[in-house]
Parts: C-alpha cells; sequence; structure tokens
C-alpha cells in the first residue's frame, strides 16, 4: 500500500501543528504517542519525518524516517520506521534508511507496523529483538547504543546503500513525497 494523502490535516503529537492527514499518518501519531507516554521518550528528542534523500542515476529519492531519537547532545541514537507489512521484511531497508540517516549512521533501528517490531544493531545489520518489547524504554536506549560504530560510511559503501533503498522504496517516490518528504525542484 502506498502513502497517500487523505486530505485535511491532524494535529502532530510531538509538535503540535498541523500535518497532512494521509493514510499512515495515524500510524505515525500512535507510534510517537506509545513512545512518550509508555517508553518514557521525552518529547524533545523525537523528530518525526526526516527525509533520507539521495541521488541514484541523476534522479532525486527520498525516504523518510517516520521518527528519530535524539540525545541530549542531538545525536541521533534510534531511527523508526513504520512499515506497512511484516516488520521483518523491512529490515534491509530500515538498515539503508539508517545508515545514510542525515548525522548518521545511527546506532539503532527499529522497523514497526504499531503491533510488531524488529529493532536492529544498524552497524552489523544484527537482530536484537523483535515483538513490541524489542522497542527500548528511553532510559535504556544509551546503553544500548553505546559502543555502535557510527563512523562515517565510505562513499562507495554509501552509494551501495543508497542502491539499496532505492530498489526499496522506489515505487514510494511518485505517491508521497509532496506529503512526507519533498524534493528540491519538485
Amino acid at each position: 500500500m502506498h502513502e497517500t494523502s487523505l486530505g485535511g490535516s491532524i494535529r502532530d503529537y510531538l509538535t503540535g501543528e498541523e500535518t497532512p492527514n494521509t493514510t499512515y499518518e495515524e500510524m505515525r501519531q500512535a507510534l510517537a504517542k506509545l513512545m512518550v507516554e509508555e517508553r518514557g521518550y521525552p518529547k524533545d528528542r523525537l523528530r518525526p519525518k526526516v527525509g533520507v534523500s539521495f541521488e541514484i542515476d541523476g534522479g532525486n529519492f527520498c525516504r523518510v524516517v517516520d521518527l528519530v531519537v535524539e540525545d541530549e547532545s542531538g545525536r541521533p541514537l534510534l531511527a523508526v520506521l513504520f512499515c506497512s507489512g511484516i516488520p521483518g521484511t523491512y529490515t534491509r531497508e530500515t538498515l539503508a534508511s539508517a545508515r545514510l540517516l542525515p548525522d548518521g549512521p545511527v546506532p539503532l533501528a527499529l522497523a514497526t507496523d504499531t503491533m510488531d517490531a524488529v529493532l536492529l544493531s544498524v552497524p552489523d545489520g544484527k537482530e536484537l529483538g523483535t515483538g513490541m518489547d524489542a522497542l527500548p524504554r528511553w532510559e535504556d536506549l544509551p546503553a544500548l547504543a553505546q559502543g555502535r560504530d557510527t563512523s562515517p560510511l565510505s562513499e562507495d559503501r554509501a552509494q551501495r546503500e543508497r542502491r539499496i533503498l532505492y530498489a526499496y522504496s522506489e515505487m514510494l517516490s511518485s505517491c508521497c513525497e509532496s506529503t512526507c518528504c519533498p524534493l528540491p525542484g519538485r
């Protein structure tokens, strides 16, 4: 299923601002609310809809990371991607997004449909946990992220990750970039 506009807008749980209402927006809002109210994440440490923009073969593309969790210094610790299917089938796309994230790579990533989840170690791609209990509590996140290599990718490695992300998410470029991740010149 593609993310499409439903018309109108809804109030963003984190920012309080109006945001376009799409087929996935209620899920994003539910994720943010769960993270704040049940897992103890401070609202000001969650950034919604962070675009991972990249160029492949002269074309511009973008994948939206639904939520990025930052530590007190603004360093990203966790990338959360909502998926519209079985979370385990989105692990490679989630890893590529987390590795290419602005200010990344991020140490940890979570793919979730809000009923199930897969927590991943971004540097090595290892699965750290499954189920919604895999979403770490705020107080556990820094220790879980600590020691994971977040060195910038080589250009060759970054290009391979861009190709992987392109292969998984190219179909999104035409259906939701105007509401989620507008690209320059479009």
